[in-house]
């Protein structure tokens, strides 16, 4: 009798474990297929933002671009390349695309978590007010190769922020070094890491005539958007990869030396002003390699939850105006 009662014990057991199981399924799957969607009705809508000039730091970036090849002609080649990022042909927005499309394919991430985790950062790195304080990099780039004519958005002065964070000049274009959509590091026949530019923006290098070398750039490096705010969401896993591998390579031969190297981004740079609520309630930009890599929640409060999305519609009616006021 004892040995029955503890079969059905036992049976009994099994039986609600499982249907704990079961009513506890795993709705990963489900959130990706979610926000793969409304990130898609995200882009769409940037991009017809863009089309409407309805995004004020790209229209500014039109403004400037045209201000400036008025005043050097012989950089119009640059400038208009720089000037692409007001639209949805630029660098920034055809990044966005591109990682959508791979965030589709769970082959590309290690684990649920990584692709949740991407697609979640594509979310957010395609609204509206994000991507408006995004292009306030290349808008400035533009500023400071004026001399002073045209002013800076959403930043101090060049030489305030240099005085703040005992930064060295390296130059036009410094806002982009560090960004995937511009260049990447490369590592020449010394070991020694330098970034290349892509393209016409090899221009930067002509300009200022010396290669920038990820060493020094890391300890005395400037403040720009992407690297010290918007990195978490505008950068890829396997971009991540990439910046992660170049600090380590670097640390280790430091290291051989008896030195100490520091990440560039083990500290955020002084220097934004007037960022929208959604960049200023960012991660920290120190987490993206971390958090891109293995799928880690640091960024969790940031997140959007797509169950409280009732009306993506009007979601998207309420960033427009604020980009349109420039908050």
């Amino acid at each position: 009798m004892a040995g029955m009662l503890m079969r059905v014990l036992t049976s009994m057991l099994i039986l609600a474990a499982t249907l704990s199981l079961t009513g506890c399924g795993d709705d990963r799957p489900e959130k990706i297929e979610k926000y793969q969607q409304l990130t898609e009705q995200r882009l769409s809508t940037l991009n017809t933002m863009l089309e409407d000039g309805q995004v004020r730091n790209a229209n500014l970036l039109k403004q400037y671009s045209s201000l400036l090849k008025q005043q050097k002609p012989d950089l119009a080649p640059l400038v208009d390349e720089l000037a692409k990022d007001a639209t949805a042909e630029g660098p920034m927005y055809t990044s966005l695309k591109r990682r959508l499309a791979d965030a589709k394919n769970s082959a590309n991430f290690t684990d649920l978590d990584q692709q949740l985790n991407e697609i979640e950062n594509l979310y957010q790195a395609a609204d509206p007010s994000l991507y408006n304080d995004m292009l306030s990099d290349p808008v400035n780039v533009i500023a400071d190769m004026s001399e002073g004519k045209l002013a800076r958005v959403n930043a101090i002065s060049r030489e305030a922020a240099a005085l703040a964070n005992n930064a060295e000049d390296f130059g036009p274009g410094s806002q982009l070094v560090g960004n995937p959509a511009y260049g990447s590091w490369q590592t020449d026949s010394s070991g020694m890491s330098f970034w290349a530019w892509y393209g016409m923006y090899s221009m930067f290098s002509n300009i200022f005539h010396r290669p920038i070398y990820y060493d020094r750039w890391s300890g005395n490096r400037g403040y720009s958007y992407y690297n010290d705010v918007g990195r978490y969401r505008y950068t890829s896993p396997k971009q991540a990869q990439a910046q992660e591998k170049t600090f380590e390579q670097t640390k280790k031969r430091f290291d051989s030396q008896g030195k100490r190297f520091d990440s560039p981004y083990a500290k955020s740079r002084t220097g934004a002003t007037a960022l929208s609520r959604e960049s200023s309630s960012a991660p920290k930009t120190n987490t993206a390699s971390t958090a891109n890599k293995s799928g880690a929640q640091s960024g969790s409060k940031f997140r959007s939850n797509y169950s409280k999305d009732s009306s993506f519609r009007n979601s998207s009616n309420r960033t427009t105006r604020s980009v349109r006021r420039g908050k």
